[in-house]
């Protein structure tokens, strides 16, 4: 899985040049391409169930007019993936997603959020932990500046899913190299980097065969005094080769937890397919629990709103807690000071509250000075009723 792959890297393993090259954006939409090894050479769409694409110039039109289906012609962008399956005797098996590069500037049909919008579809896919991230960088670019390692940085920030790509080594300026990425030494990661080659636009437009592309890559490694002690460690074949080895012991090191939410998953489908499974639906017991589980969560819903923690926000006035809260806290002391009361009146009926709370157990309440919770509480509601202060609060909640 990868914040963005250059076409090249896709197209040299299997030795067809099928996938669209251009300048700008070009990958408009995520790309899930499967790899599988297979002694015939084919490939399928998954909206085009049934048809086999074994003409490549073919998949590459595809491509192109699924993409604009959803985009349209002029630069913009969706997150709706594009599934293709590519078999071929020349590939190992393997799943790659191709995503758009991170762009600042919106062009043609592009929203202005652009930049926002391309941020969450990469996050979509890398941000799984059982996913392994091919962060792709021009070697002539700064690698602190890298939009693809610092993004990765955010879902991966110990470097342990993250596989370092260096491009275009072979247009860097005389006198210079990336030796001290490749060697892991600058900005260091678990997965190390691997630099690769591709082709060059001139060489597309002059139709480069890719099994040429691929010796010229070669010997550009062989050559350099830079890379050719690594040079068993670089190119398109041995990225290949690294990913499928290291997405396998990926996988492995995170089956046994993705077993376990699995199996849990299942436990619970199983249960609650057992519940339907004598399934009746004038039982009277089945419907007293559904009205019980009904007013359960009418409860839990009104209590959330109250205490203000529901998912649900009005951002256009107060409502629920908030606005009791108010009203309590501003409203209600001025209500509260308008009410007339005999004093004398006040205190009998407190003396009659405080002995009717008690009881039988009136010897004591003589020398009782302090009224009850309940007395207080029956007082209070008495008042605040007798005095119509509690007519103009209601209408507000």
């Amino acid at each position: 899985m990868c914040p963005k792959i250059n076409f090249g890297l896709f197209q040299h393993p299997y030795r067809k040049d099928f996938l669209p090259r251009g300048s700008g954006i070009v990958t408009r939409r995520p790309l899930i391409l499967q790899l599988v090894n297979s002694k015939a050479e084919y490939a399928e769409f998954l909206h085009c169930k049934g048809r086999k694409f074994v003409d490549f110039d073919e998949v590459r039109l595809e491509i192109e007019a699924e993409t604009e289906r959803i985009t349209g012609s002029n630069k913009g962008i969706s997150p709706v993936p594009i599934n293709l399956r590519v078999y071929s005797p020349n590939v190992l098996n393997l799943t790659l997603i191709d995503l758009p590069g991170m762009t600042n500037v919106a062009v043609g049909d592009q929203p202005t959020d652009i930049e926002f919008q391309i941020r969450n579809m990469l996050l979509q896919f890398i941000f799984r932990e059982t996913c392994l991230i091919l962060a792709v960088t021009p070697a002539k670019s700064n690698l602190t500046n890298s939009d693809a390692l610092k993004i990765s940085k955010e879902v991966d920030p110990q470097g342990l899913r993250t596989i370092g790509v260096m491009t275009k080594l072979d247009l860097m300026d005389e006198g210079t190299d990336a030796r001290d990425i490749l060697e892991n030494k600058l900005l260091p990661l678990r997965r190390g980097y691997i630099g690769v080659v591709n082709r060059s636009q001139k060489d597309i437009d002059g139709r480069k065969d890719i099994r040429a592309a691929l010796d010229a890559e070669r010997k550009f490694f062989l050559s350099h005094p830079a890379y050719r002690h690594i040079a068993e460690r670089m190119g398109t074949p041995y990225l290949q080769k690294t990913l499928n080895q290291q997405l396998t012991n990926h996988i492995r090191d995170t089956l046994p937890a993705l077993r376990s939410k699995l199996q849990s998953q299942l436990l619970s489908l199983e249960k609650e397919v057992d519940e339907y499974k004598n399934f009746k639906p004038d039982d009277p017991a089945r419907k007293t629990k559904a009205l019980l589980q009904m007013v359960q969560q009418f409860g839990v819903d009104f209590e959330k709103r109250i205490e203000g923690s529901s998912n649900q926000v009005d951002t256009l006035e107060l409502s629920g807690g908030a606005r009791i809260n108010r009203i309590f806290h501003e409203r209600f002391p001025f209500e509260l000071v308008k009410v007339e009361f005999d004093e004398k009146e006040l205190r009998r009926e407190i003396s009659y509250a405080i002995k009717n709370i008690h009881g039988v157990r009136q010897e004591h309440t003589d020398t009782c000075t302090l009224v009850s919770g309940a007395s207080f509480t029956q007082l209070l509601i008495s008042y605040i009723t007798r005095a119509g202060s509690f007519s103009p609060l209601s209408s507000q909640l």
